[in-house]
């Protein structure tokens, strides 16, 4: 199988060291169209693949074409590529708020697969959600599911609304995560530890709790109320957080993400 990236970025090297590293491709199965000389050299040198600096013959290359770019090129990208994919290529586009019918308006083409994976992919612990036009065949199906589980986990949906919900949740979630985890490591030197000590304890405190939330299989809240002694100093914390909308607060925050998603695909 033969597979094209039109941007070399963070996300397009994850998922090209997530397939070498599960031996589905060759480095010379792989072809890279990035502008950046020292980004190609990079992935030159790093995965001894080929790196052009022209995505058009890059996009030719491939059986599968990801397409691997900030949302603000995707204008001129497009135009770059309109027309140059042949039917029986598809294209499978990981560009936030990028949708199917502009795609296919955008190049011409009919068989897009849309993808919204997010950053945990660079170490092979990847959320990909992901959906497909009607044109899409089979084989390129199994194939993405099967690329995006080199890195991590993949879930197909039916629909494309999803993928919209997806961005606002997974692909921008992680944010969120190293956001609540820098304000536990500062509450932890505000108390007088040494911050290494509550990065080291905080760490391997939402580690432990994220293993612990899926593979008991429990409600979240119930494993909450595992911790929650009546009158102890965790539920002292939890009132702190009501006090504070910290629930509220988070949806809103994935409700604005949602949102921003909606308006990027206008």
């Amino acid at each position: 199988m033969k597979i094209s990236f039109v941007g070399g970025g963070v996300m397009a090297e994850a998922i090209i060291g997530g397939m070498l590293k599960e031996k589905m491709v060759d480095p010379t199965d792989i072809t890279v169209g990035e502008i950046v000389e020292g980004r190609r050299t990079y992935l030159k040198n790093q995965y001894s693949v080929e790196a052009l600096a022209n995505n058009v013959t890059a996009a030719q290359r491939g059986e599968i074409v990801v397409l691997a770019i900030k949302p603000q090129h995707l204008s001129a990208v497009m135009a770059d590529l309109r027309g140059k994919l042949s039917p029986q290529q598809a294209l499978l586009s990981i560009v936030a708020g990028a949708r199917i019918d502009t795609l296919v308006q955008g190049m011409n083409h009919s068989s897009i697969i849309r993808v919204m994976p997010n950053t945990p992919a660079q170490i092979g612990a990847g959320m990909s959600v992901w959906t497909a036009s009607p044109d899409v065949k089979s084989e390129a199906k199994q194939a993405t599911g099967r690329i995006l589980r080199s890195f991590g986990e993949e879930l197909y949906v039916a629909e494309e609304k999803y993928l919209d919900m997806a961005t606002a949740l997974s692909a921008s979630g992680p944010a969120y995560v190293f956001t609540f985890i820098d304000a536990l490591i500062d509450a932890g030197v505000f108390l007088g530890m040494p911050r290494e000590m509550a990065r080291s304890l905080v760490l391997q405190t939402v580690l432990g709790s994220t293993i612990l939330a899926k593979q008991s299989g429990r409600h979240p809240g119930e494993l909450r109320d595992m911790v929650t002694s009546p009158g102890g100093t965790t539920v002292e914390a939890l009132l702190k957080l009501e006090e504070g909308a910290f629930k509220a607060t988070i949806i809103r925050a994935v409700l604005a993400a949602y949102q921003k998603s909606r308006a990027l695909g206008a």
